[in-house]
């Protein structure tokens, strides 16, 4: 399926009817497109299984539709209520995913004109309410990509700065690397009218203000994330894959990352990363073939604490101790500060 997550298929999804799955949240983890890294982060794949599934529970209680069913246990699908120990797959409805196909460096999204739905819309949907150092945004500003008033700002902005209302940012998901653009853009390639265009961002800002609310119950700020919607069988919105976790979402603590951004703090100042960077200049496409370097594994100790840090924020946000003799996430946190040097 993808770097961090397996699905298995038990029925094929049709242009009438649902397919059925699982995904299986595994304890691998990427950073900066890179695809599987050479470490596996323990318990992260069962804790961002169970934290996704609080989140879609919580969404049904609100009427928003997802594509969610429960976890997995003995081979039976349950609730989180039912569920006597951790599970690391979750049971799912599954849409079309239709690929667009790639001409030189041009990709064709001309099978989206015509379809009704039942099919995954090819975007990713990025809410952004703050900026912090790491954003995409600034490298996007200083390359001429975009400018303030493409994010409806009357000024460049500042690293950490905190945004009067949220910016909606869009990218492509099925591309072999993922593309920014403008909102026209994303709604031509996807089949959007400006309805649904306007629904999406509606959406957007639910999941926002919702992600926000559960983590500000245990002190988090909610930085940036990211949601995927695709359409039912009467092309209503649902959400699909997992949303609000630490690999969706930018969170942090008094300043300090909660978040998949730990591990991209330390590989931010590696070889590897510079490598990244210059392969990704030269060809868009085939950059991960000719980059030059090959990441190298995390340093033991804070390996342990990034496992501790994702374990910490399920337990904490659904009030259960799934995964037993965790730490505080606020003593995680310290210890993590040290480690990283900040």
């Amino acid at each position: 399926m993808g770097s961090v997550k397996d699905l298995k298929i038990t029925e094929a999804a049709t242009d009438s009817k649902f397919g059925n799955g699982r995904f299986i949240y595994s304890d691998r983890y990427s950073v900066f497109d890179w695809g599987e890294m050479p470490d596996e982060i323990e318990n992260k794949g069962a804790a961002i299984a169970i934290l996704g599934a609080h989140f879609f529970e919580k969404l049904e209680g609100m009427g928003i539709p997802t594509h969610y069913l429960g976890l997995v246990e003995d081979n039976e699908v349950k609730k989180l209520n039912d569920l006597k120990g951790i599970s690391n797959t979750m049971q799912i409805k599954l849409l079309r995913v239709l690929k667009p196909g790639l001409s030189g460096d041009k990709y064709d999204y001309s099978m989206y004109k015509n379809k009704e739905g039942g099919f995954l819309i090819p975007l990713e949907v990025i809410y952004r309410n703050f900026l912090p150092p790491g954003s995409s945004v600034f490298k996007r500003l200083k390359n001429g990509e975009i400018k303030p008033e493409d994010l409806r700002l009357d000024k460049m902005p500042e690293p950490n700065q905190k945004l009067d209302n949220p910016i909606y940012d869009v990218s492509t998901k099925l591309e072999i690397t993922d593309r920014y653009m403008s909102w026209t853009e994303a709604a031509e390639i996807s089949g959007l009218n400006e309805q649904e265009l306007k629904d999406l961002k509606e959406l957007t800002g639910k999941i926002n203000n919702f992600i926000t609310g559960e983590f500000a119950k245990i002190g988090l700020v909610n930085e940036d994330g990211k949601i995927e919607v695709g359409y039912d069988l009467n092309r209503k919105l649902m959400l699909v894959d997992v949303f609000g976790t630490l690999d969706e979402c930018r969170f942090t603590y008094q300043g300090l990352p909660v978040s998949k951004e730990i591990a991209r703090i330390y590989y931010r100042n590696t070889d590897w990363n510079a490598a990244v960077d210059e392969a990704k200049k030269k060809d868009r496409q085939h950059w991960k073939e000719i980059c030059t370097i090959k990441p190298e594994p995390l340093e033991p100790k804070l390996k342990i604490l990034i496992s501790q840090v994702y374990a910490a924020c399920t337990n904490e946000i659904t009030g259960r101790e799934w995964f037993k003799n965790t730490p505080t996430l606020k003593d995680i946190l310290a210890e993590v500060k040290v480690e990283l040097g900040l």
